[in-house]
């Protein structure tokens, strides 16, 4: 499914959208299960999808977008892959959980070992917030210390410990962190800038009781911002000095920038792996691994509990080998060249406009500052308002991207080179536009 045309750039009417809106507000905190999707960032009204095809999504008023999106990260097929869904329907003809092990999880496991190279074993659990939030219990049980480092602007889902200098949903909504996070949990968490070798060197002599750095390798939730150069082998050799865990939060990154993550393509030496998004194929299911003798801990092998009902479900372990299945060598190349073909047809207008661009792999971000940011101080400079115009005018030309300057797009695999070109002229024709 494919748009060579591109559509005019008028208002697109959402009469159902927002009548559907108005009814879930009435049952749904502020009408929508995640906040980033009330598109309050940029002062519009969300589209309610009603069904996905390859790289396109249709709303409930009928309006075709392309989508730059992918549900935020797992959708790196595309929607409703013909192999996905059919291991999502093989899968439930036999039965649709059993809170007990199967087979298929004993091979997805096995999966994961063979594609990550710091992973020797690995559980499955049910989101993101669930493997980094086990990730860190499972840091302090292996080290007996209770502090952990996170960097400003990465995040790592919803729970309490984490909830600091967050980033994405949390900056979008001008919320520091979040009530309702006791004091004496949110002390235990020290946080530094990204890209700062300093600020981490610092808490490192100064706290003897720090378990664990938890980091996204590739920021993706203040924007696509990298690591700077040296920046990620520095901060493994200050690890290893101090006898700290490295935690690598590869629910963005994982099978994304490689079939082996960030720590593939960027060389990076986890001590425990986050994965989420694409690993689970669209369905609710993440996972964190890491080295033996760090997961020999878990419960019931060791001391460190962690458990869940849902972890290791039969449809989602379906949908993730699936998918994982698709990830070839061939795949990647068409990803790197879609992505390539999209950055350099953007890239001049962006930076005609005094605008600036990152994008490494298939996410990238238009920031509306004159210089790519390098971390999260200069992140939160943007023209937010700015961007808030941008996007509605993508949005009515049919191109569908993140609804906040603090969040990066994930392009899929399955984008035809008429929809790059479709891509390129919707995004740089909603630039020109702006008076900026």
């Amino acid at each position: 499914m494919s748009n060579a045309a591109h559509p005019a750039a008028e208002a697109r009417s959402q009469d159902r959208s927002e009548a559907l809106l108005n009814e879930a507000r009435t049952v749904i905190p502020g009408g929508v299960n995640s906040p980033v999707r009330a598109f309050a960032a940029v002062e519009g009204s969300p589209p309610f999808i009603a069904r996905g095809e390859g790289a396109w999504m249709t709303d409930a008023d009928g309006h075709r977008y392309l989508d730059l999106v992918g549900s935020w990260g797992p959708l790196i097929l595309g929607h409703a892959h013909p192999g996905v869904l059919q291991a999502i329907a093989e899968a439930a003809a036999s039965g649709t959980s059993f809170g007990a092990p199967t087979e298929g999880e004993v091979a997805f496991a096995r999966d994961i070992c063979d594609a990550h190279p710091c992973v020797d074993m690995v559980r499955l659990c049910s989101s993101g917030t669930e493997a980094t939030m086990h990730a860190i219990r499972l840091a302090r049980g292996f080290t007996g210390r209770d502090r952990i480092i996170k960097l400003d602007g990465h995040y790592h889902g919803a729970h309490d410990s984490v909830l600091v200098a967050a980033g994405s949903g949390v900056v979008t909504f001008a919320q520091p962190g979040s009530p309702g996070i006791p004091s004496a949990t949110a002390n235990l968490t020290l946080t530094a800038p990204w890209n700062d070798l300093d600020a981490i060197q610092a808490h490192l002599e100064s706290n003897s009781d720090i378990a664990a750095v938890i980091f996204e390798p590739v920021a993706g939730n203040m924007g696509c911002l990298p690591p700077a150069p040296g920046y990620l082998d520095g901060l493994r050799a200050l690890t290893r000095a101090h006898n700290v865990l490295l935690i690598v939060d590869e629910v963005m990154t994982g099978f994304r920038l490689a079939r082996g993550g960030a720590c593939e393509r960027l060389g990076i030496d986890a001590d425990i792996v986050c994965l989420g998004k694409i690993v689970g194929g669209g369905l609710p299911l993440a996972a964190f691994g890491g080295r033996r003798d760090i997961m020999a801990r878990l419960s019931p092998s060791g001391p460190v509990y962690q458990a869940g009902t849902l972890s290791g479900n039969p449809l989602a372990v379906a949908a993730g080998r699936a998918t994982l299945a698709a990830l070839t060598p061939a795949l990647y190349n068409r990803l790197e060249t879609v992505s390539a073909r999209i950055e350099a047809g953007v890239r001049p207008v962006v930076e005609s406009l005094g605008l600036s661009m990152n994008r490494l792999g298939s996410m990238l971000t238009i920031f509306f500052r004159s210089e790519a940011p390098t971390h999260f101080a200069e992140v939160k400079c943007c023209d937010l308002d700015a961007f808030g115009r941008f996007h509605r005018a993508c949005l009515n030309r049919g191109v569908y991207l993140p609804p906040s300057q603090f969040e990066a797009a994930f392009l899929p695999a399955c984008l035809t080179d008429e929809d790059v070109d479709f891509a390129v002229a919707g995004i740089t024709d909603a630039l020109r536009s702006m008076e900026l």
